[in-house]
């Protein structure tokens, strides 16, 4: 309507705009992937404001010079051209500042989503690494303490030995087969741990007895492998250990 206004045809109207939004729209395009592969920081994000005001008056000047070689005859066009620049420019200014806003704040808050995902991996892998830390610590050390017994009981009490070299075997199976399970149900790890529990009583017989009591509406919680054993194992050491009384583990 404002080039109709100045007597300018429907051809001249169509061209004028599909050439002026062509070359807005790849100038848009163009700080958009600027933004993608180049985010400026909170300190400087004057650069925003440079690039628009730098990739408006180029697109000011690209549009002029392609307009004139289109109507190069038409000086009543041409007139309208160079009177209209300015208005071009500020128009261009705000699309193409508004663009570079938009992609600003959307790869930024990308970038943000990354960077927690990347934090959260950390945290994670730091987690499974000192549980498996905790593994190799509290296998070793259990293993140990239970081949010391049984080499105890070999001579006065084979058949405990015995008996207690068949539960260290399952026990063991068992922990081979959950070391790559980083959680587990809370009835999976009761299990495991009473396997524990049956080793432990071999070494200190009536002296050690527990009261396990646990809701059914709990038994389907997951929670992390071999959570349980170390607390158990510290009760047993600081109950038993300095003791001759029997202890009840509740």
């Amino acid at each position: 309507m404002v080039i109709s206004s100045y007597g300018a045809n429907f051809t001249q109207i169509i061209i004028d705009s599909i050439l002026c939004n062509l070359l807005l729209a790849a100038s848009c395009l163009l700080i958009t992937n600027n933004m993608k592969y180049y985010l400026p920081q909170k300190e400087r994000y004057w650069y925003v404001l440079i690039m628009s005001l730098v990739l408006s008056g180029i697109w000011v000047v690209v549009v002029k010079m392609a307009l004139k070689l289109v109507f190069k005859s038409d000086q009543t066009y041409l007139l309208f051209l160079d009177k209209s620049i300015y208005i071009r420019y500020v128009i261009g200014f705000l699309m193409v500042g508004c663009m570079a806003m938009m992609s600003l704040l959307w790869y930024t808050l990308q970038e943000q989503q990354e960077a927690n995902r990347r934090k959260e991996e950390a945290e994670q892998m730091t987690k499974d690494a000192e549980l498996l830390k905790l593994r190799q610590q509290l296998q070793p050390h259990f293993l140990f303490n239970s081949l010391n017994s049984i080499s105890a009981l070999a001579g006065s009490q084979p058949e405990k030995a015995r008996h207690m070299i068949q539960q260290l075997s399952d026990f063991l199976r068992g922990t081979l087969k959950r070391d790559e399970q980083q959680w587990v149900t809370l009835e999976e790890e009761l299990h495991h741990l009473q396997l524990y529990l049956d080793i432990e009583k071999v070494r200190f017989g009536q002296r050690l007895q527990t009261d396990i009591r646990v809701e059914e509406d709990v038994k389907k919680m997951r929670i992390p492998s071999l959570l349980l054993q170390p607390i158990v194992e510290n009760a047993i050491k600081f109950g038993l250990y300095d003791t001759i009384g029997n202890t009840i583990i509740v």
